[in-house]
């Protein structure tokens, strides 16, 4: 793909720039407004940078239309249309755009006049009137709602509704259009969205759901309206809820090396230093070489107990021997999961003490992959998901794929080895600057 930036004095300049060089297909990938030159910040003036891109593998464009023929073409096309029963209203709206974008630009000229006149002693000149209309009494924000909806009145009537509208800098906080992932393929959140490798179909419902928020939202940055359409589209459980008269029961499950250790002690340090709960570890991971012993170091140093079961009727036993405790947490051995005997097996040992089934999932798992081992985890009745290892991702698609597609709650997020701190409590704020971290950079 070929991108390039473009910079004029207006938004109508650099947009025939990007036409006139890349064609009528070119892409809008973002607008911005800088001021440049002047002598230390004065006298600077305010220039626009559109960067747009075009596809050249696309197939050559049919040669250009003779001047003759294209004039004579524009004008049958123009006299059909003038000649439609929705011409009178094409041209009311016309006018109504003309006047509305004329408006917004002398507001600022008359601003700078009263400020002149007020100087020479001079107050004929009142902001924000003309001919008769207070611009004070209409917001700002609802003269951009006015010009964008004759916007995509006027395109959808005159162009037949091939051409979708190019909003600009959707990241900085402009309004999304309403519609699917694939009606806004220009707008810079899309473009993030997609590197970060959200499938279109899960976009969609984002886009959707951040158009239809309220309008005090509306002014939010990108970053926090996003966060508010993971609250609607994704169950974020919050801290854990422990129980009044009986310990709540934590069996952690999932693939082998996604960290289910390390995150079993990062909950229990949690609970039992931060919050002064009364918890107790049970390990079943009796396979792997020093997993035993470095459950053993984590829980002296947190002086809480530790049990070692290796058959259903141990484990549970160790559950009844701490049967006065807020939390107990039980860590179990990786299966794989295409090993479908040893998943068996582990569900026979859990089974016996009715705990809530948290898996445990890489950050770093393509999707094809995580959607099989949820799959085969669900034998399990999987209560929440704990996605692990955000540290060594680059991307964050793949969590808010799953979540979406297999309607999960999620509960934790982990960020490296270190124990207690590297683990958060998973909220949508979070999940949305980790899906935007690379917009800013």
């Amino acid at each position: 793909m070929l991108v390039k930036t473009f910079q004029a004095a207006t938004m109508a300049d650099a947009l025939r720039q990007v036409k006139a060089e890349l064609g009528p297909d070119a892409m809008i990938l973002s607008t911005k407004k800088e001021r440049q030159g002047g002598i230390m910040g004065f006298f600077s003036k305010q220039v626009v940078k559109v960067t747009a891109a075009i596809d050249p593998q696309r197939p050559p464009q049919p040669p250009p239309v003779p001047a003759r023929q294209r004039i004579e073409r524009e004008r049958t096309a123009k006299e059909e249309f003038e000649s439609s029963l929705l011409a009178p209203l094409a041209r009311e709206l016309r006018e109504l755009r003309e006047r509305v974008e004329q408006l917004s630009k002398r507001d600022d000229d008359l601003r700078q006049r009263q400020n002149e006149g007020a100087a020479a002693g001079d107050g004929a000149v009142k902001v924000g009137e003309v001919a008769g209309l207070n611009l004070n009494n209409i917001p700002r924000q609802d003269l951009e709602e006015i010009k964008k909806l004759l916007v995509t009145t006027l395109t959808r009537h005159q162009e037949g509704g091939a051409q979708p509208v190019q909003w600009p800098d959707a990241i900085g906080g402009g309004q999304q259009p309403e519609g699917t992932a694939e009606d806004v393929t220009g707008v810079p959140l899309v473009h993030e969205l997609e590197r970060q490798g959200i499938d279109r179909e899960v976009m969609s419902k984002i886009i959707t759901t951040i158009n239809t928020l309220p309008a005090e939202q509306e002014g939010q940055a990108i970053a926090g309206r996003l966060g508010v359409a993971f609250g609607r589209l994704i169950k974020f459980t919050g801290m854990l809820r422990l129980k009044k008269n009986a310990p709540r029961i934590i069996a952690l499950v999932g693939p082998t090396g996604v960290g289910k250790t390390t995150t079993t002690a990062k909950l229990a340090a949690m609970y039992a230093l931060n919050r002064g709960n009364k918890v107790a570890l049970i390990t079943m991971d009796i396979f792997r070489v020093g997993a035993v012993e470095q459950l053993k170091t984590y829980t002296k140093i947190m002086g809480i107990p530790l049990e070692v079961a290796s058959t259903p009727k141990e484990l549970e036993r160790a559950v009844d021997r701490h049967a006065d405790c807020d939390l107990i947490l039980v860590d179990t051995a990786g299966r794989s999961h295409k090993d479908a005997e040893k998943l068996d097996e582990m569900k026979g040992f859990l089974e016996v003490i009715h705990a809530d089934i948290y898996l445990c999932l890489s950050a770093t798992t393509k999707d094809r992959e995580l959607e099989e081992i949820l799959k085969r985890f669900s034998i399990f009745d999987v209560s929440k998901v704990v996605f692990t290892k955000l540290d060594e991702c680059e991307s964050f698609g793949c969590i808010v794929n799953l979540l979406l597609k297999a309607n999960l709650q999620i509960a934790y997020f982990t960020t490296g080895q270190r124990v207690p701190e590297d683990i958060e409590v998973a909220t949508s704020d979070k999940l949305a600057e980790l899906i935007l971290k690379g917009a800013e950079a």
